[in-house]
């Protein structure tokens, strides 16, 4: 398929884009430390010990609450994508509805970045599902925009009602604060009063479907709901504030809001700077503290470890002989890596915070008593690292690397001996030893075979640590700040000695970091890309007789690089064109192998500076494909024709039976030439190739068409159609072993071939291989077919379906839909998977270029 986009303009700022993602992941660290500044200043009055002793003082009538409100909150967060369902049409059972939302809320409360960390899991999770990506990215689309928009209006209607009590709290006049609200309000209520019938809104270029009336005030009931439940959650924390709750309920909407702006991860830093800032003046600040970390622990923490063990416990053998828990198994599968990569990070996070911390002074007495100085001094500076490495390798977990599940297992048993060695820290080991035992229990889920050390960290991941350190940092000097500074403090060693500890722990940790971001900042890329040898020709040959897809004998052409399993039983064939990898179609060989092929063929692109493209991918892949990050995008539909029933009878067959009896009558014979005998009409078939390239003024395409290459030809069988004894058409047939699907790559004929030669071809073709017992026919992909016409249908879709209705001056798409449709095929998607923003479409780009031998091809014919 040659796909001819119009060039896009350069940018004006070609280096800020180059490196955007790097400069966005440095301001939102800077945007941290500004806030981490700010919490130092405005706690310049309280002392860690009273914030410990505020924190232990909390009732536990106040905690139970805490819980029942939380258990409330995700309750509606789960009717978030139930409601974006309903919206889609769709009827997913509830179970998985529940788990995965569940999942997705619980990582992406905890991370942050909630469209990205929680559609990470819905992606995997509901493709899982047999649900369209097209629709999943509709839903994450409808759960990120309907928090938005409820956010905006509980915090506006809050603020309207109780104006008096919050806008002193935020530094605003009453009556500002009341028209602001009621300005949002009315803009809000003409969206709700404009999409009514679920019309379209223009923003810029973007096109956006409105829901109807019905959907978005049930919508805003489940948000106002969820934000009551989650802002009741801190309320009953809190010290008496003599604070309304309504008035309350405002300023944590506004808190939340700021934390989703300022992009920090969970809004961590940004949400109590708010709440301290609102809240200092008529509460302790060391109480507000105190409950503020409870409020991270019960709502962010806790529920990830339900998560989790929701998820463990379908892993319990006698649990999946019932349907109903084998199918929850299998999603859960899905989503644990992401639940279990967070848990690390939660982990490592905690290590490094607790080393800046002081240990009880109990707990340290009786450490004195029972083991050496150096021993404690080690296992504390340890600890700091250890949690560090847990920081890095969830991104491996994340990604199911075996060699990241070994680091982590081995760094969370360590850190658990080093938890009571340096403090007799319970609650730490204890969440350290449920790390372990739930990576143990999900063993068979991390099998990708590929180096830790091997992985590029992206600015997300380098902003992530860059904040973590910050953070620690400032815990440092909030808990030491009525300690001077002095160059001794580095090399004092002794038990009651906590600073020096602290000191030398945040400096490990900086060290370490440090070299990690600049190791994978300025490491080469490696490229190890190279044409396929006539060895790795001849095992992919034998992998394609073995399996039933007929175009894999593509990779006969020899014009592709060739990647292998580790086993050697299944191959990605790719080509690489600009910063593009590009895979054509599904990996070939055992299914089994795929995940682990995908995974490499996708961090292979990435060490070396590209973008992975999987082109013209069936449905049965994109589920490995989301698990490596990429979104999938349609590119058109796949013609099969079913072999078993085959017979042109009836009307609808009635134009392909006059073809081929005229096709007859003027004197054409079909014959299918073996593969033993092809050599013997090489040079007759070279002459009509050469005269059809002359006719049509075009030259030979590649990738994922095959040219006219000798040793290509040679190596399957040929259809020819001969008119008195001479060879007018030939077609070269894709076979395998398996008799399961045929096809045809190459199809040249003479200028004087009589008319309605290709028609006939195609049925004699078809009846020989029906005859011969094959199941179906490939008539390969119409480009552009199928694209949907839904209202809600994305940009990439009202593209592709524009081109197909008007793009007949550029390629003959309805054309060729047109004659595949002769033949009464079913349809079946196809897509191209790769990275969001920009890389679709230049992916598109480089397949068009790599197909047609280069832009000369392209521009050309």
């Amino acid at each position: 398929m040659i796909v001819s986009i119009p060039r896009t303009a350069e940018p004006r700022f070609p280096f800020l884009r180059r490196y955007r993602t790097l400069f966005v992941a440095a301001g939102i660290v800077i945007v941290f430390a500004l806030v981490g500044t700010a919490i130092y200043h405005l706690t310049s009055e309280v002392k860690y010990d009273d914030v410990i002793a505020a924190l232990q003082a909390t009732p536990w009538s106040d905690i139970a609450l805490a819980l029942v409100f939380t258990a409330l909150s995700f309750l509606c967060l789960i009717c978030y994508d139930l409601n974006a369902f309903r919206y889609l049409g769709r009827k997913v059972p509830f179970a998985h509805v529940a788990l995965t939302a569940f999942s997705a809320y619980a990582v992406g409360n905890t991370a942050g970045f909630g469209a990205l960390s929680g559609g990470a899991i819905r992606y995997r999770a509901y493709s899982r599902l047999d649900v369209p990506p097209d629709d999943i990215t509709r839903i994450v689309a409808f759960v990120t925009l309907a928090f938005g928009l409820g956010l905006s209006a509980v915090s506006s209607l809050a603020g309207l009602l109780v104006a008096e009590d919050v806008a002193p709290l935020l530094g605003m006049a009453p009556w500002l604060l009341r028209a602001l609200s009621l300005i949002i309000l009315v803009a809000l209520a003409g969206l709700v009063f404009y999409s009514r019938d679920g019309r379209e809104l223009r923003i810029g270029g973007a096109t956006l479907t409105l829901p109807d009336a019905g959907t978005c005030l049930r919508q805003f009931v489940i948000t106002l709901a969820d934000i009551a439940a989650s802002a009741t959650v801190l309320y009953v924390l809190l010290p008496d504030t003599h604070l309304s709750w309504p008035a309350f309920l405002a300023i944590y909407a506004i808190a939340v809001g700021f934390g989703v702006l300022s992009h920090v991860p969970a809004g961590l830093g940004v949400f109590e700077t708010v709440i301290i800032a609102s809240l200092g003046s008529s509460a302790d600040v060391e109480a507000v503290l105190g409950s503020l970390v409870l409020y991270r622990v019960i709502y962010h923490v806790l529920p990830l470890i339900i998560a989790i063990a929701i998820v463990l416990t379908t892993e319990v053998r006698q649990l999946t002989h019932h349907p109903a828990a084998s199918s929850i198994r299998r999603l859960g599968g899905r989503v644990s890596p992401l639940l279990l990569a967070t848990l690390s990070v939660i982990c490592g996070v905690m290590l490094i915070f607790s080393s800046v911390t002081p240990t009880p002074d109990d707990n340290l007495a009786f450490l004195a008593r029972y083991l050496p100085l150096p021993i404690v001094e080690s296992a504390h500076f340890l600890s700091s690292l250890l949690g560090l490495t847990l920081v890095i390798a969830a991104r491996g977990i994340g990604q199911r690397l075996d060699g990241a599940w070994w680091v982590v297992v081995g760094a969370s048993l360590v850190a658990l001996a080093f938890s009571l060695l340096k403090a007799i820290a319970l609650f730490e080991a204890a969440l350290l030893l449920f790390l372990a035992v739930s990576l143990f229990l999900t063993r068979r889920l991390f099998r990708r075979p590929a180096s830790l050390f091997q992985q590029a960290l992206t600015p997300p991941w380098l902003m992530a640590m860059g904040i973590v350190i910050i953070g620690a940092v400032c815990v440092l000097l909030f808990v030491y700040r009525d300690v001077e500074y002095s160059h001794d403090l580095w090399w004092q060693f002794e038990f009651t000695e906590e600073v020096p500890r602290s000191l030398r722990a945040v400096l490990g940790i900086v060290i370490m970091s440090s070299a990690v971001a600049i190791f994978g900042l300025l490491r080469p890329a490696r490229q190890w890309v190279h044409p396929a040898t006539p060895d790795e020709l001849r095992r992919a040959a034998e992998i394609v007789e073995k399996q039933d897809v007929a175009d894999a004998n593509l990779v006969r052409m020899g014009d592709k690089s060739l990647l292998f399993s580790e086993k050697g039983d299944a191959f990605i064939m790719f080509g690489v064109q600009g910063r593009s990898w590009i895979c054509l179609f599904d990996p070939v060989g055992n299914p089994k192998s795929y995940t682990d092929l995908v995974w490499r063929f996708v961090e292979s692109a990435r060490a070396a500076g590209c973008r992975a493209v999987f082109y013209q991918v069936s449905p049965a892949l994109l589920s490995h494909c989301a698990d490596a990050g990429l979104r999938a995008f349609k590119l058109g539909e796949l013609a099969i024709v079913h072999l078993k029933n085959f017979e042109m009878k009836g009307g609808k067959w009635a134009n392909l039976r006059q073809t081929a009896s005229k096709a007859v009558r003027d004197g054409l014979d079909f014959e299918i030439i073996e593969t033993a005998d092809v050599p013997q009409i090489y040079d007759e078939l070279k002459a009509v190739s050469d005269a059809w390239l002359g006719h049509h003024n075009t030259r030979e395409k590649g990738f994922s068409l095959g040219a006219f290459d000798r040793d290509y030809v040679l190596s399957q069988p040929v259809a020819v159609l001969r008119v008195e004894g001479r060879i007018v058409a030939f077609a070269n047939l894709l076979v395998t072993d398996t008799l399961q699907e045929g096809s045809i790559d190459l199809m040249r004929f003479s200028p004087d071939a009589p008319k309605g030669s290709m028609d006939f071809l195609f049925v004699r073709i078809i009846e020989h291989l029906r005859d011969k017992g094959f199941q179906t026919f490939n008539l390969g992909m119409a480009p552009l077919s199928g694209m949907s016409k839904r209202s809600v249908s994305p940009v990439w879709d009202r593209v592709g379906g524009a081109l197909f209705e008007h793009g007949e001056r550029f390629y003959n798409f309805k054309g060729l839909r047109a004659f595949k449709a002769k033949f009464h095929p079913e349809w079946e998607p196809r897509y191209l998977a790769v990275s969001g923003g920009l890389n679709p479409v230049l992916a598109l780009m480089d397949s068009a270029l790599l197909i047609g031998g280069g832009v000369r091809g392209v521009v050309g014919k």
